[in-house]
């Protein structure tokens, strides 16, 4: 009983914390706690923005110009809790991989 207690406790907390004003500045991070990403998980968000950014690094090197595979990629391999245009938009406000961030955002635009 007691843990169930401090687990809505702690859920209240962070809720709160979610609503503070500078939160605004990490919409990721927001969206992070409010889809409930686990450590693991968010890790992995992390790893493959890494590696998306790291393929259209040399993409671009390479001339390449249509960049719709990494969209596909993205969208196929994101966390299940997570909303893809929602994702890549929150990390874009939240300037996390800025260049491949805004090259995503053009392809879901057009």
């Amino acid at each position: 009983m007691v843990r169930e207690d401090s687990n809505k406790d702690l859920h209240f907390q962070v809720q709160l914390l979610m609503n503070v004003k500078k939160m605004k500045h990490y919409p990721f991070t927001q969206m992070v706690i409010k889809y409930g990403l686990t450590e693991a998980e968010y890790l992995e968000t992390i790893r493959l923005f890494e590696e998306l950014e790291h393929t259209y690094e040399q993409d671009q090197e390479n001339g390449l110009i249509d960049h719709s595979p990494l969209l596909i990629h993205f969208a196929g391999m994101l966390c299940y809790k997570l909303p893809v245009e929602g994702t890549i938009m929150a990390m874009y406000e939240e300037k996390i991989h800025p260049n491949l961030t805004d090259q995503l955002l053009k392809l879901i635009r057009i």
